[in-house]
């Protein structure tokens, strides 16, 4: 990270228990180095024990990983940063309108069988991503399941969670995989108005489709991080923090490129 980048990523860290009075010790390391070398293997799809000798030990820098991971750090780390770039953008923090959508990834050979399946329609070996986005391609919510979950059995899950984080949500956006029961469950439970967005029978080849870029655009920006490339994690929800960790990394650069 850059100076400045660091300086917006350091205001929005979770704060230690030991400095609020909760118990624990003072930790031994920078966080700066950890945060820059977990950045460092989302960008560049290194293994662990690949981690650059200008690092703490990789096996220093996983324990930090994994412990951000089941605390929820870094799922508050990636909120706290989302709603620095909407105010940035002139927005209100929390949205009232959002994207829904899926991508199949290949699973490496680190997936196990229980949490891996088959996508027939994209012809996926793998596991399957199922992400809710702001107006503005930010992610609010992330499900990771095997590529074999349909995104109506997922959507529910995914529509749960983001009525428990963002109860101003209601409208949701969406492709032709959510018609059906979904929409009516959507509508009784969370008071979600789930609109699908449907191609034109007249259109031929590729034509770019109402609020549904939005979060083709996020897919793209999650991609450009190889660790992403296809699903390397042997746990769920280890792949959904290292969504949260490229998405953070979108998110810090844009609020330091606004600083200049």
């Amino acid at each position: 990270m850059t100076d400045a980048e660091w300086a917006k990523v350091r205001e929005v860290l979770p704060v230690p228990g030991w400095l609020e009075g909760r118990g624990g010790q003072p930790e031994g390391y920078c966080h700066r180095q950890m945060v820059d070398a977990i950045r460092y293997l989302v960008a560049g799809g290194i293994t662990w024990r690949a981690m650059p000798s200008d690092f703490p030990a990789w096996d220093r820098v996983y324990a930090f990983w994994r412990r951000w991971r089941d605390k929820g750090l870094i799922s508050e780390l990636h909120d706290r940063l989302r709603d620095r770039v909407r105010e940035a953008e002139g927005r209100d923090a929390e949205p009232t309108a959002a994207v829904i959508d899926a991508q199949s990834v290949k699973g490496a050979a680190s997936v196990p069988a229980a949490t891996r399946g088959f996508d027939g329609g994209k012809k996926v070996n793998g596991r399957k991503r199922h992400i809710v986005v702001d107006t503005l391609g930010l992610l609010l919510a992330v499900v990771v399941t095997a590529a074999s979950v349909t995104d109506r059995e997922a959507g529910r899950s995914l529509l749960a969670r983001l009525r428990e984080r963002h109860w101003r949500i209601t409208r949701v956006w969406a492709d032709g995989g959510y018609t059906g029961h979904l929409v009516d469950v959507a509508r009784s439970l969370w008071q979600i108005a789930l609109t699908v967005v449907k191609s034109s029978d007249d259109a031929s080849g590729f034509t770019v489709l109402p609020k549904r870029w939005l979060v083709e655009r996020t897919f793209a920006w999650l991609m450009r991080s190889r660790r992403l490339a296809r699903d390397y994690e042997a746990r769920t929800d280890s792949a959904e923090a290292m969504i949260l960790w490229s998405m953070s990394m979108v998110m810090s650069r844009r609020l330091a490129q606004r600083r200049h």
